[in-house]
């Protein structure tokens, strides 16, 4: 595959300037891009129509950064407190790549990897990457990456969204990076930091022991991902939601909570939430990085039932999963509404915390629910027959190495075509790879079980 590359420079002039300390959620996901040593860089590929051209890109790619804060912000990591720099103008670089028709695939996902997995340099590059494949001088694939510390994944949604608006007048909507690092230096947002970390600290003096005990399985590299590609999880969840009255994610919360407890033989189960925050005022359009854990214990001990196998987990039918489910909401509305604080007052509490010998700190585990709207429930809940049925479809696969991660368990779930993906990272000198697949298939057959044995 023979390649030619070329570079524009795109410049912006937006409205703005200035510096500020970083905001919470830049500080949370900078700590761990530290932690783990990660880029942590986040976007994609898009294939394009026949009409683009590389003008066109370039243009919009001005506009974006020149609209967006976060998309001209640097970053001055070094110093104390670390801070974000916005510029009002300046330059971002388009990358062209010249490929052949049959090779062009296959050069944006070179670059798209290179992107991804190749630092920003914070102090001094925008954090915005782009580049377009090139087919005759006609573009074929829009590669885009941004860092982590500008953007979460439902600020690429809101820029997504901002798309149609890239000529209007008006500013963009949501809060900006800068006046909400000031604003959270004001006392109504550090009441309500303190009142999220008493939360936390409430949550953490009831957890019982560790969650994990040592593999007898362990591997090299450390960190192991499978991946389980279920349509029957996808309408189980649909089923037992619509009985429950809950969310499909509480039930998949609640599942999950049902299959760490089997295989690590500890309840309560418990969870780092991915908290969005997009449901606070001003928020929802924002274009810059709001995301930080809640905490979630998951109590999966109904009555005299706990960690049982068979009917949904407990032995009683489908009952069992709907009453962990409506804990769940209960639990997880909880963890939401205080997934947002300081962060550096969060790791003072938790270093406290660790000093207690009563308080054992151990909550290495994360659930990230990225489907979105797929996650809804429909109009008319599918049936047994139409779970059972999608069962046979169901895959499983080991996928990617690593030598570190964030935490030892990490479960990413992402909708499919009328499926439901599990991606589960997690360290194999706390659990067995064989313990991991049970969690997998333990997360779909508690869900599957309850939806085929309703209450009753």
């Amino acid at each position: 595959m023979h390649v030619a590359t070329s570079r524009l420079a795109v410049p912006f002039h937006g409205d703005g300037a200035g510096t500020a300390p970083l905001t919470w959620g830049q500080w949370e996901i900078w700590q761990t891009m530290r932690r783990t040593g990660r880029t942590l860089n986040i976007g994609g590929t898009v294939a394009l129509g026949p009409d683009a051209s590389v003008a066109e890109l370039a243009g919009t790619l001005g506009r974006l950064v020149s609209r967006h804060q976060a998309l001209r912000t640097r970053f001055s990591l070094a110093g104390e407190p670390p801070r974000q720099i916005l510029s009002a103008s300046g330059a971002v670089d388009l990358d062209v790549i010249a490929s052949t028709s049959d090779g062009a695939a296959a050069a944006a996902e070179a670059l798209r990897s290179r992107y991804e997995f190749t630092p920003f340099d914070l102090a001094t590059e925008f954090p915005v990457r782009w580049g377009v494949v090139t087919v005759d001088g006609t573009p074929s694939h829009l590669v885009v990456q941004y860092s982590h510390l500008a953007v979460d994944g439902f600020g690429i949604e809101a820029l997504v969204r901002d798309l149609p608006h890239l000529a209007d007048d008006a500013p963009a909507g949501g809060v900006r990076p800068l006046d909400l690092a000031h604003r959270q230096a004001l006392p109504a947002e550090r009441r309500h930091s303190a009142k999220s970390l008493r939360h936390w600290e409430a949550a953490l003096r009831d957890l019982p022991a560790a969650r994990f005990g040592t593999s007898d399985d362990p591997r090299t590299p450390r960190f192991w991902e499978v991946v389980c590609h279920s349509p029957a999880l996808h309408l189980a969840l649909q089923v037992v939601a619509a009985r429950a009255g809950v969310e499909t994610g509480h039930v998949l919360l609640a599942a999950y909570g049902v299959a760490l407890s089997r295989v690590t033989g500890r309840t309560p189960s418990v969870a780092q939430v991915l908290v969005s925050n997009r449901f606070r005022p001003g928020f929802a359009d924002a274009v810059c990085h709001l995301t930080q854990p809640g905490i979630c214990v998951i109590d999966v001990s109904i009555g005299d039932v706990s960690i049982g196998a068979g009917d949904g987990g407990g032995g009683d039918g489908g009952g069992y999963l709907d009453a962990v489910a409506k804990r769940v909401w209960r639990a997880a509305t909880s963890a939401y509404l205080h997934g947002y604080y300081d962060p550096a007052d969060h790791r003072a509490m938790l270093d406290r915390l660790a000093a207690d010998p009563d308080v054992p700190i151990d909550i290495s585990c994360f659930v990230n629910d990225r489907r979105g709207p797929a996650a809804a429930l429909p109009a008319v809940p599918p049936t047994a027959d139409q779970v059972r049925a999608a069962l046979p479809g169901t895959t499983l696969r080991w996928d990617r190495t690593l030598p570190t991660y964030d935490g030892t368990f990490y479960l990413q779930v992402d909708a499919a075509d009328a499926a439901v993906d599990l991606a589960i990272w997690a360290d194999t000198h706390r659990l067995s790879p064989a313990q991991v697949e049970a969690c997998a298939r333990g997360i779909e057959s508690a869900a599957v079980d309850a939806a085929l044995n309703p209450p009753g």
